[in-house]
């Protein structure tokens, strides 16, 4: 089973960038798409951005398309969110996620622990 732990999460203020890390334990990253999901409190986690497996395919939601960045590094395990512009509502818990496919799906297979973003106004 993968394991996936985030880092980079912090308090940063309106208008700056974070870049939010997740390492993964196995090899076996380089088999799945991996996204990126957010939650905050009182709402449903919801989808930011996926890569494919070869990182050919890039998918994001329209509030975060043009500010925020996925990518991939296979040989290393790591897959990153480079967030830029950032916004306070912005502010949650990000979560990396592997899908079941090298494509991404509709529900990923497993989830990180999740690493919090502030962003103050």
């Amino acid at each position: 089973q993968v394991q996936l732990v985030e880092s980079g999460g912090g308090l940063v203020q309106a208008g700056g960038s974070l870049t939010l890390s997740c390492a993964a334990s196995e090899r076996t990253f380089s088999t799945y798409a991996m996204g990126w999901f957010r939650q905050t409190p009182g709402k449903a986690r919801e989808f930011l951005a996926a890569i494919s497996l070869r990182g050919s395919t890039k998918v994001y939601q329209d509030s975060v398309k043009g500010r925020f960045t996925i990518s991939r590094d296979n040989a290393k395990n790591i897959l990153w969110l480079q967030m830029n512009s950032l916004r306070p509502e912005d502010t949650g818990v990000y979560f990396c996620a592997r899908y079941n496919s090298p494509l991404p799906g509709a529900v990923p297979g497993e989830w990180g622990q999740g690493t919090q973003v502030t962003v103050s106004s």
